[in-house]
């Protein structure tokens, strides 16, 4: 097991300290991090949390999921990696390209 956590359904006035506090109940957290736009700053709901060990990651999981943090229910379970998203040039069609 990851020792990464994603963490969904946060309410959106959640700090990061206040999500480290929620999880440091159940072990080490190494870092905590809630995900925002890029342009307006406002969280997203949802966040990524690393934990010392994954002994730590699961008594999270096991604890936390599907609880109420600020009368939302969280998600949290093992984070997956990060999926390589198509950008500019990406051959993947679209665009006006190859129009002529």
């Amino acid at each position: 097991m990851n020792e990464k956590l994603y963490v969904g359904g946060l309410p959106y006035a959640t700090t990061e300290d206040q999500l480290q506090d929620v999880f440091a109940e159940h072990g080490t957290v190494v870092s905590a991090r809630i995900i925002t736009d890029k342009f307006t700053g406002r969280s997203r709901g949802f966040g990524f949390v690393e934990m010392g060990s994954a002994d730590e990651a699961q008594r999270a999981i096991d604890a936390l999921h599907e609880s109420e943090l600020g009368g939302r229910k969280l998600t949290v379970s093992e984070a997956r990696p990060q999926e390589r998203r198509g950008g500019f040039g990406d051959n993947r069609g679209g665009g006006n390209r190859n129009r002529w």
